[in-house]
């Protein structure tokens, strides 16, 4: 299996404590040889991904036959809104890490699921695989935390007086998540990733690059907003049932991404002069991650995994159907090397954590006050 490595500049601990991550690689790759599984996808992955996919394409098709009254219609565009969500959690999500099959060309055209929500490939890669999986917490570098919309995610970013109310009006903002990534994202992210040097691809392929984008983003609103229109929704109800599916799409996938990191149990570590953190990549894993809800089948299946983000972030290659047997191995492993394994029993505990660290951040520090 492979896994990812820091690239120079930063340097993850020191070689004498790079024994933890050796052992726990050993105990899991026992596992998958002693009970002849394959660490990819099995049956119930690949029904997993027939039904969200089939449900989410259903409930388009319903729409454009029945044309249904508005207050169905509504229904229908909020459980697909689920059932995109589900798609990112669950099939893309598990596709682009290359978890989903040993077979490259299946993990790249199921990772193309991700144009379901609005989004191109190589920028979701370079931010989540990269960034966000190599740099965990770390401000500056891993994106997910970066100050942005009014929201403070870490603890080393600067707040205001907006910021005191972060805690309640975050969850409108996490709302608009996919119809961002459907307008805006990708080019903003396209235009800085190539001013920093992260994007190397040659102007042809980049070029390239910018015409398939534009071509997936005409068909992503013509084919859920303008077909429905054309074959005879209002369009005020077809403009407003689009909004409502990003909202429970964008609304899902923020808050269970926000549950694993940006909670007050996490570790958020700033490099010292040397670009040194003080831990191994896996042991700083294990400290800027939390796991909730493991207990919990229905929540594991429709979350691909993701209440497992301990597990996913030491095996991104593992499919997440394999998270629950795995996770005691990671969490005795981690008991006999006195490595911190952070967990919410239930989903309400987790939210709970996430509200408290948003109320956290929006008290201003001693070093700021009269700044």
């Amino acid at each position: 299996m492979k896994h990812n490595k820091a690239k120079p500049g930063i340097v993850f601990g020191t070689p004498e404590q790079q024994g933890f991550f050796k052992e726990l690689r050993q105990r899991v790759d026992d596992y998958f040889e002693s009970t002849g599984q394959s660490q990819y996808a099995n049956s119930s992955m690949i029904i997993k991904t027939i039904v969200l996919i089939g449900g989410y394409l259903g409930c388009i098709v319903v729409q454009f036959i029945l044309l249904p009254s508005p207050a169905l219609s509504f229904l229908l565009y909020a459980i697909t809104g689920v059932f995109l969500a589900g798609i990112g959690m669950s099939v893309m999500h598990d596709a682009n890490h290359g978890a989903y099959s040993a077979n490259d060309k299946v993990n790249r055209w199921m990772g193309y699921s991700l144009n379901l929500l609005g989004g191109m490939v190589m920028n979701w890669k370079m931010q989540h695989n990269v960034l966000h999986h190599t740099y965990t917490n770390i401000a500056g570098l891993d994106e997910d935390i970066d100050t942005k919309l009014a929201l403070k995610l870490s603890p080393h970013g600067k707040t205001t007086k907006a910021h005191r109310f972060q805690w309640v009006y975050a969850f409108f903002l996490y709302s608009i998540l996919t119809l961002y990534w459907g307008l805006l994202k990708d080019l903003v992210q396209f235009i800085h990733y190539k001013k920093a040097g992260m994007n190397r691809q040659s102007k042809a392929s980049n070029l390239i690059w910018l015409v398939k984008t534009t071509l997936v983003k005409l068909m992503y609103f013509g084919v859920l907003i303008f077909i429905p229109i054309y074959l005879g929704m209002p369009i005020w109800q077809a403009v407003v049932g689009f909004l409502l599916m990003q909202a429970v799409s964008g609304w899902i996938l923020s808050v269970v991404f926000q549950l694993a990191h940006v909670v007050p149990d996490t570790y958020f570590p700033q490099p010292d002069a040397e670009g040194r953190i003080p831990y191994s990549w896996a042991e700083h894993q294990l400290r800027t991650t939390m796991n909730f809800s493991r207990k919990n089948k229905w929540l594991s299946w429709y979350v691909g995994g993701l209440n497992f983000q301990i597990e996913h972030h030491l095996f991104t290659k593992i499919c997440h159907v394999h998270y629950p047997a795995i996770s005691e191995i990671v969490k005795k492993t981690a008991a006999e090397y006195g490595v911190p394994y952070h967990e919410k029993t239930t989903f309400g505990q987790a939210l709970r954590a996430h509200i408290e660290f948003l109320r956290m951040q929006g008290v201003p520090k001693l070093d700021e006050i009269g700044g």
